[in-house]
């Protein structure tokens, strides 16, 4: 189930929690991804709010954004580099991408297979992707006052082993949104404080999203029968006797 582009803009570009939520999630990921200086980034899904600081530095970023989700202008009073695109056909050339955020575009596909076989061709040799989905043992994924209560949360064992699955590789998880989804003032005032806490022991409190950064590895090529002829070497004299001596 995809939400309306009017509503994920409304919400994070319009409301108090929307841009505390904005803040926390893009402040991780550029925590795990300082800079990105002459890379190509992409968004999938509604992934501009954690775009932007990218753009002085990349050699080009780009916002993919769904059919049945709808597009709109980004960033604002600038060129437009946003994309409305078939869900599970972008209009990117294979392996241009070296880093891929997606955030709202997992969890609402309806063709998961399709659309992380789309993730994996777009990624470059060694590219890195960012996986953003809601929790499904924490308080966001279970309020549909935002848009992480809706379509699939996932624990982080299903997140891995599903990215897995599809040959992009583990490399480490973290998460955000550790207050909880309240327009109420002094959630929204503290909200760096629960941040920074729920890091540092994210074992016992749970964020309201995952976070899983994954690789794009190519496997060495194998040549048949190569392994086989190297273990079992030619031997010129095999078979053939022993000489014997001639008595005298």
């Amino acid at each position: 189930m995809h939400l309306d582009v009017r509503d994920l803009r409304n919400f994070y570009y319009r409301s108090a929690l929307g841009r505390a939520a904005q803040r926390a999630v893009r402040d991780q990921v550029v925590h795990l991804w300082p800079e990105a200086k002459k890379q190509s980034v992409v968004g999938v899904g509604f992934a501009v709010p954690l775009l932007r600081p990218y753009l002085p530095e990349a050699r080009r970023v780009i916002g993919l954004m769904p059919g049945p989700q709808g597009v709109m202008p980004w960033p604002a009073g600038q060129k437009n580099r946003s994309v409305l695109c078939e869900e599970t056909q972008w209009p990117l050339q294979t392996g241009m991408a070296d880093k891929l955020i997606v955030m709202h575009g997992l969890e609402t596909t309806d063709n998961v297979d399709d659309f992380l076989q789309e993730c994996y061709r777009v990624l470059g040799p060694g590219g890195r992707a960012m996986f953003i989905v809601p929790n499904r043992t924490g308080m966001w994924a279970r309020s549909d006052t935002t848009p992480f209560g809706y379509g699939r949360p996932y624990s982080a064992g299903q997140l891995e082993a599903l990215l897995r699955s599809h040959g992009l590789t583990p490399e480490r998880h973290s998460g955000a949104l550790y207050f909880p989804p309240s327009h109420k003032r002094f959630w929204l005032r503290t909200g760096n404080m629960w941040e920074q806490t729920g890091r540092k022991i994210s074992k016992v409190l749970s964020g309201g999203v995952l976070m899983l950064e994954v690789s794009k590895q190519i496997p060495a090529p194998r040549r048949p029968g190569l392994t086989e002829a190297v273990r079992r070497p030619l031997k010129i004299l095999e078979g053939v006797r022993a000489p014997e001596a001639t008595p005298v």
